[in-house]
C-alpha cells in the first residue's frame, strides 16, 4: 500500500501499485489534463510509470522547466516517426534536446532542402493531431539489437552494442514508429502543439570526422503558440541581427576558402579591432600590467611538459622543422611562464600581472566554423598573474571587478556566473583543487554575486569562474575566465625568493575578459545591430553637402574633424541629400552632418543621427565638443 508524498508534503494512500497519471487524477481532473510527466524521488518517469512503495511524486506541467524538455525530446520523435514516413529509406541516429530546442540526424541519400522541411513539419502536425499515444516498453539487450537489426536501422544497433552489458533498455513506440531511448516522453502525440523546423545542417555521426556525414534537422518546441511565436521572432530578430549580415553590409571583415576559419579584416573591421584593443591597453595600464609578446610556435616538448599536448593536441596545428615537432599556440600560458622564469623574482615583485594580446590558433572541425563566433585564429585577452597565496584572494576580487567595469563599457549589465569544478582528467592533488575551488567560491562570495556550479568543466589545471554575458536578445556568451593554477608553475620550477630567503612557488591566476577579440566584435555587432558606439564606430560622422557651392565648406569641415581625431568622411557626390542620409544610415554611421548654403554662411552644421533625431543646427566647435565627450565617457548608444 504506497504512500504517495506530494510537494506540499500532504500525503496520499492507495491500496495497490498507482500510476503517476492516477495520482494526478486523484488530484483532480485539471492536473490530469495538464499533466505531462513526473518525478518521483528525483527521478523523471512517464506519466503510466506505477508505483509500488512509498515516493515523493511531483506531477509536471507547462509551470515546469523540466517539463519543456520532455516537450522538446517527444517532437524530437515525432519528427523522427514524420521523416520515416516520407522518405521510409532513412536511417535514424540521434535526437537530443538542446539549448531552445532540439535536432535529430538521419541518414539518407535524399538531401533535404527547405521545401522537405514545409513537408516534414506539416505531416508532423497531421501525427499530432491524430492523438498517437506513445507506449514504453523495456527490452533486453538481444531482443532490442535484434528488433532494430530486423529494422535495418545499423545506428541504433551501434548504440545498444556501445551501452554497457547490464544497461537497462526501454523503447518508446507511437503508432508504426518505434525509437530507442531512455524517455521520459509525453503521453500521446496530441501533447505536442507547439513546434517549428527551424534549419537543415550537416554532421558527422558522433562527431567524427572519419565518420559519415548525417544530415541534420534542428527544430524547437514549446508548450503553446503564444510562447513559439516569441521564440520565433526573437530568432527573426536575431537573423537581422546576424554579424557575418552587418560584417558584408558594413564592408568589414570577409573569409576565404584559401584559409578558412581565419578572418580577412578590411579597414572598417580593423579599426573596430584596434578601438578595442586600445581600450583594453589603457585597463592594462589602469591595473598595474606588463604587457609582453611571446612567440606562436613552440616546441612539443614545452606542451609535453605543461600538459596540453596530452589533453589538447587534437585541436593544434602541428609543423615540424629539423626534425623536431612543434605546434602553433592555441593559448598563451606557457609562454607567458617561460618570461617570468628569465631572472629569479623576489617577493616584492608580486603580485605580478602577465598580459598579452596572443595570437592562437585551434584546429576546429569545419563544419564547426560559425563567422566570427568559432574561428581557427583569434587573439585573446590574455593574462596571467602571479602571486603569493596570501595575495591571491584580493587578486581574484580585483579580477571580477575588472571583468564587470569592461562589461558595462561594452553595455553588457546582465552577467551570469558559472563556477566549473574538477574534471575527471586533471592534474594536481585534490588538496591543491580543494584550495583553487575554494579560493574562487570565497571571492564571489565575499563580493555577494551569485553563481550556479558546473561540476566536471573546469580546465585540466584548475577551476575557473565563468563569466556568461547576456545580450539584447537575452541569448548569453561565455566570454571572461578566472582560473587558479597550482599545478603548472611546479610543472615548470616557477619560484620566487619568499621574505625568510625560502624559494616557493607561486600562484598562477589565468584570465580573459573579452577572450576572442573576433568573436566578441560578432558579438558586439549583433548586440547593437551594427550600431555600435561612438567610440567603436569605424565612421563616426559623414559631412555631406546639398550642391556643390557647400563643397569647400564640407571639405574644411573634414579637415578640422580629422585634426581632432574624430573619424570622419565626406559625401560630395551630385546626389539628392535624401539618397545619401538613407545610404550612410544603412552603413551605421553615427552622426550625418548636413551643409547648405545657410550653414555655410553661418559657420554651422545641420546635425543628424543614425537613428534619425535631428538636433538641430550647432556650430562645429560645440559639435566637436559634443562627440568628444560621448567618445571619452565609452557611452553605449540607445
Amino acid at each position: 500500500m504506497p504512500i504517495i508524498t506530494l510537494p506540499d508534503n500532504s500525503q496520499k494512500s492507495f491500496d495497490s501499485a498507482v500510476s503517476v497519471y492516477d495520482i494526478a487524477q486523484s488530484i483532480g481532473n485539471r492536473l490530469a489534463a495538464a499533466a505531462i510527466a513526473a518525478k518521483v524521488n528525483d527521478q523523471l518517469v512517464d506519466l503510466s510509470f506505477r508505483i509500488d512503495k512509498d515516493a515523493h511524486v511531483t506531477i509536471l506541467t507547462d509551470k515546469n522547466p523540466e517539463a519543456l524538455e520532455i516537450i522538446r525530446h517527444s517532437t524530437a520523435h515525432l519528427l523522427a516517426h514524420a521523416v520515416k514516413q516520407l522518405f521510409p529509406e532513412a536511417k535514424i541516429a540521434i535526437g537530443p534536446v538542446i539549448e531552445e530546442g532540439f535536432y535529430y540526424d538521419f541518414d539518407l541519400a535524399h538531401h533535404f532542402t527547405p521545401e522537405n522541411l514545409i513537408v516534414i513539419e506539416s505531416r508532423m502536425k497531421e501525427l499530432a493531431e491524430q492523438n498517437i499515444p506513445i507506449v514504453r516498453q523495456e527490452m533486453t539487450r538481444e531482443a532490442a539489437l535484434c528488433f532494430f537489426d530486423q529494422q535495418q536501422e545499423i545506428y541504433k544497433t551501434t548504440l545498444i552494442r556501445d551501452l554497457p552489458d547490464n544497461e537497462p533498455l526501454s523503447l518508446y513506440t507511437q503508432g508504426e514508429f518505434t525509437d530507442l531511448c531512455r524517455g521520459p516522453h509525453v503521453a500521446s502525440t496530441g501533447q505536442l502543439k507547439a513546434f517549428k523546423l527551424i534549419k537543415l545542417a550537416g554532421a558527422y555521426w558522433r562527431g567524427d570526422s572519419k565518420n559519415k556525414m548525417l544530415q541534420r534537422v534542428y527544430g524547437t518546441a514549446f508548450f503553446n503558440q503564444k510562447d513559439l511565436d516569441a521564440y520565433l521572432g526573437k530568432i527573426a530578430e536575431a537573423e537581422k541581427r546576424d554579424h557575418r549580415k552587418l560584417g558584408k553590409q558594413m564592408d568589414l571583415f570577409h573569409f576565404e576558402t584559401h584559409s578558412p576559419g581565419m578572418i580577412f579584416w578590411h579597414n572598417k573591421g580593423w579599426i573596430i579591432y584596434q578601438s578595442i584593443l586600445q581600450y583594453m591597453r589603457g585597463k592594462l595600464r589602469d591595473y598595474d600590467y606588463q604587457e609582453v609578446n611571446a612567440p606562436i610556435i613552440l616546441a612539443r616538448s614545452l606542451w609535453e611538459q605543461s600538459g596540453h599536448w596530452d589533453k589538447y593536441q587534437d585541436n593544434m596545428f602541428i609543423t615540424q622543422s629539423e626534425d623536431q615537432l612543434f605546434a602553433i599556440k592555441p593559448m598563451n600560458c606557457p609562454g607567458h611562464i617561460q618570461i617570468f622564469n628569465q631572472g629569479l623574482k623576489s617577493y616584492r615583485d608580486l603580485p605580478l600581472r602577465m598580459a598579452e594580446f596572443g595570437q592562437c590558433h585551434r584546429n576546429e572541425l569545419s563544419g564547426a566554423l560559425h563567422g566570427l563566433m568559432r574561428i581557427r585564429q583569434f587573439t585573446q585577452d590574455d593574462a596571467h598573474v602571479f602571486c603569493t597565496e596570501a595575495q591571491m584572494l584580493s587578486e581574484i576580487e580585483t579580477l571580477i571587478h575588472l571583468t564587470f567595469e569592461v562589461y558595462k563599457t561594452f553595455g553588457f549589465e546582465k552577467v551570469t556566473i558559472r563556477l566549473a569544478t574538477r574534471p575527471s582528467m586533471r592534474i594536481g592533488s585534490d588538496e591543491n583543487w580543494d584550495r583553487a575551488e575554494k579560493a574562487l567560491a570565497d571571492a564571489l562570495n565575499q563580493q555577494k554575486l551569485a553563481f550556479t556550479l558546473a561540476p566536471g568543466e573546469g580546465a585540466f589545471y584548475g577551476p575557473k569562474i565563468e563569466f556568461h554575458l547576456h545580450d539584447c536578445l537575452d541569448r548569453t556568451w561565455q566570454c571572461g575566465t578566472i582560473q587558479v593554477d597550482f599545478s603548472m608553475p611546479v610543472r615548470f620550477g616557477v619560484e620566487y625568493v619568499a621574505e625568510n630567503g625560502e624559494r616557493k612557488t607561486p600562484v598562477m591566476i589565468h584570465r580573459t575578459i573579452i577572450g576572442s577579440i573576433e568573436r566578441f566584435i560578432g558579438i558586439l555587432l549583433e548586440q547593437y545591430a551594427g550600431k555600435l558606439p561612438l567610440w567603436l564606430a569605424p565612421t563616426q560622422v559623414v559631412v555631406m553637402n546639398i550642391t556643390d557651392q557647400q563643397a569647400d565648406y564640407a571639405t574644411s569641415i573634414v579637415k578640422t574633424f580629422k585634426k581632432q581625431g574624430i573619424r570622419v568622411i565626406s559625401d560630395l557626390r551630385n546626389e539628392k541629400i535624401g539618397f545619401k542620409i538613407r545610404e550612410h544610415t544603412l552603413q551605421n554611421i553615427p552622426y550625418l552632418l548636413v551643409v547648405g548654403d545657410r550653414e555655410r554662411e553661418s559657420g554651422l552644421v545641420s546635425v543628424r543621427t543614425q537613428s534619425g533625431r535631428d538636433l538641430g543646427n550647432q556650430s562645429v566647435e560645440d559639435f566637436l565638443n559634443h562627440i568628444h565627450v560621448e567618445v571619452d565617457n565609452y557611452s553605449p548608444r540607445s
